[in-house]
């Protein structure tokens, strides 16, 4: 198993000692990339979902809580977390039953999951809705700002690349707060984690990521190693 390491280089508080976290098992995530990353349909989102050879079955659709849809010629089909090809090929797919050579189309009426979800050391942690172009450190004032033990140059960034695999970076915000172009842009899904001054913090919140926030399941170890000199991410 390959056994590269990810770095979140962390300076200690208390000490002025450096401290590096080493993931063990990196394999949980991918290298990071800047390319977007493709819309996932969410609950909340309107679909407008077209038949070509059979106009007369095209409705709008709204992705339900549990991330289906209702339709009159594929009956009801799971499309949260899918890609528009990838909920195309579904419906198609279960269309089947009724049509013989289905070609489907699905486009957005109205996006509802446009959302980033922000936590740790903010005064509101939770979801908030990504309207225009928004970084990360005007996710962080939507969810009230810093607290004071936040560590504001190690802020944790989670991300799904093309390929929906997760990707995670830190970025240092401190004294960004007068340059604010210079922010990072987010994307619908990213999750921000702002961890406080202990390193336990971020460990945890990792693991709670994978486990309970992400859709896959990822074990975590952590390593803290003093003194060591760390790159940036």
């Amino acid at each position: 198993m390959r056994r590269a390491l990810l770095l979140l280089p962390l300076l200690a508080a208390c000490t002025g000692q450096e401290i590096r976290v080493q993931q063990q098992r990196p394999e949980g995530f991918t290298a990071w990339t800047d390319a977007p990353p493709v819309y996932r349909f969410g609950p909340g989102d309107r679909l407008n979902v077209r038949f070509r050879l059979t106009p007369e079955l095209n409705e709008v659709a709204l992705v339900g809580p549990d991330g289906t849809i209702a339709l009159r010629a594929a009956g009801r089909v799971r499309v949260g977390g899918l890609s528009p090809a990838e909920a195309e090929a579904a419906i198609a797919e279960a269309s089947r039953r009724l049509l013989l050579n289905p070609e489907v189309s699905v486009a957005f009426d109205e996006t509802a999951a446009n959302q980033v979800f922000v936590g740790g050391m903010v005064e509101r942690s939770g979801a908030f809705p990504l309207v225009g172009r928004r970084g990360v450190l005007e996710a962080i004032m939507l969810a009230g700002g810093f607290t004071p033990e936040a560590r504001m140059n190690e802020v944790v960034l989670i991300r799904r690349d093309p390929e929906n695999r997760p990707m995670l970076r830190t970025v240092n915000l401190q004294g960004f707060a007068a340059r604010a172009e210079a922010d990072v842009p987010l994307f619908p899904g990213d999750i921000v984690f702002v961890p406080r001054s202990r390193i336990a913090e971020v460990a945890n919140f990792v693991d709670q990521a994978i486990n309970r926030t992400l859709p896959f399941s990822r074990g975590f170890s952590y390593t803290i190693n003093r003194g060591a000199t760390a790159g940036t991410f």
